[in-house]
């Protein structure tokens, strides 16, 4: 069983920044790819930005140039640095690890900005 931490959501005005965490109890070895989803209320879970244990990332051109993604294999963590918030960034934020053909969720944190 591998379980996924998110820390770091809450509520912030249009315009600032936030700084999720998440930590996993799997140690980050091999290859996986691990990241961040958002489901925001009425719509469908989506990618926020992921990286793969390369150090390659992906992210939605919705975030592009204000979010960024950061791992660290001995802390064991994924972070995700959000600046520029909007109201449209509001959402469940979701930390994800897929490896050797499995997927795992967190429980998600609530992220809400408010102009």
């Amino acid at each position: 069983q591998v379980l996924l931490v998110e820390s770091g959501g809450g509520l912030v005005q249009a315009g600032g920044s936030l700084r999720l965490s998440c930590v996993t109890s799997r140690i980050m070895v091999g290859v996986y790819v691990t990241g961040w989803y958002r489901q925001a209320p009425g719509k469908e879970r989506e990618l926020v930005e992921t990286i793969t244990s390369g150090g390659s990332t992906n992210s939605a051109d919705s975030v592009k140039g204000r979010f960024t993604i950061s791992k660290d294999n001995a802390k064991k963590t994924v972070d995700l640095e959000m600046n520029r918030l909007n109201p449209e960034d509001t959402a469940v934020y979701y930390c994800n690890l897929r490896q050797y053909g499995m997927t795992y969720w967190g429980k998600g944190t609530l992220v809400t900005i408010f102009s």
